[in-house]
């Protein structure tokens, strides 16, 4: 006869099977239903256990690296295949020459200080193409920016 289990013994094997899981499919909702876990335990069990907190964090970080290669691997066989998309995306991401890229195209004046209403613009403009982050960015905008 096998002798029962404490709670402890039960909640540690429970959260190594969840960790081991979050490193195959870094999605926690698909690693509680694979481990048997509900999610609301797993989040239980990260607010009180720090340290399973940053098992689990190091388990979607895992996750996450193995998707990515195998995603990776995926791309790759496409651009082997001469599937346009995937070389367009490849080099878009890995060389700098097909970059999305902006441009700014504005009229010489003597004075190189913007109105108040070009700056609002450029600030926009710069916002709305990822360029600046409206928290972080403060100061004067001038031409040539």
């Amino acid at each position: 006869m096998s002798k029962p289990q404490t709670i402890e013994e039960r909640q540690s094997r429970e959260k190594g099977l969840l960790l081991e899981q979050l490193k195959k499919v870094p999605i926690v909702h698909i690693a509680c239903e694979k481990s048997g876990v509900g999610r609301a335990t797993y989040y239980r069990w990260r607010d009180e256990d720090e340290v399973f907190k940053k098992a689990a964090d190091a388990a979607l970080v895992e996750g996450e690296a193995l998707i990515t290669d195998m995603s990776e691997s995926q791309l790759i066989s496409l651009i082997k295949d001469r599937k346009f998309p995937a070389v367009h995306l490849w080099l878009r991401q890995h060389h700098p020459k097909y970059k999305d890229k902006i441009e700014v195209v504005t009229r010489s004046a003597e004075d190189d200080t913007l109105t108040p209403e070009q700056e609002a613009i450029v600030k926009k403009a710069l916002k709305l193409g990822g360029i600046i982050n409206s928290k972080k960015h403060h100061g004067n905008c001038k031409k040539g920016v």
